[in-house]
């Protein structure tokens, strides 16, 4: 086995470890610290795989954007230390088993597929002024409009945060003698 391929193993086995807790703590907080570190393990991936722009923007968006908004609203909101409720025992049933068969489909339809490497593999080239104008063309294939639908969905989720950081509780109601 190549150092390459032991890396990917280590690096997958730690996004599937985080991931894994962060689905299975009752520790609202935890959960997202155990997503941020999923999500970076999913950055060092692209790292791993010479993608550094891909990387960047994994760390800047996920991690740096959404993770720090579900952090502050965890924080914001009134309950945030306490712990969710244990899950039912039906639907943790139902969740395995859905789990089960959508990972039984997936090896199903990768064993059908015929993976063979080209004769001459062209090198892969990447390059940040490529991506940055592709990305602000409002050409057939630019992506201009899902780049302000992101910002328009960061920009929702903030107001969110927002709002449920102003709810207060009804207000005491006063006793008059």
């Amino acid at each position: 086995m190549s150092a390459a391929a032991i890396i990917f193993y280590i690096i997958a086995a730690f996004i599937l470890g985080t991931g894994l807790l962060a689905v299975t703590t009752r520790k609202i907080f935890r959960a997202s610290i155990w997503l941020l570190f999923s999500l970076i393990g999913i950055a060092s991936l692209y790292f791993w795989m010479q993608l550094e722009f891909l990387a960047a923007v994994q760390i800047i968006v996920y991690v740096g954007g959404i993770v720090v908004l579900i952090i502050f609203s965890i924080f914001l909101t009134i309950k945030s230390g306490e712990e969710m409720p244990k899950p039912i025992f039906k639907r943790n049933l139902f969740a395995i088993l859905g789990a089960l068969s959508g990972l039984a489909y997936t090896a199903r339809q990768i064993s059908l597929y015929k993976f063979q490497l080209p004769e001459n593999p062209a090198p892969f080239e990447l390059k940040v002024g490529d991506i940055g104008r592709q990305m602000l063309s409002t050409t057939d294939h630019g992506y201009l409009l899902p780049f302000e639908l992101i910002s328009m969905l960061l920009l929702a989720a903030m107001i969110g945060c927002i709002v449920i950081a102003l709810k207060q509780k009804e207000p005491v109601k006063q006793i008059q003698s």
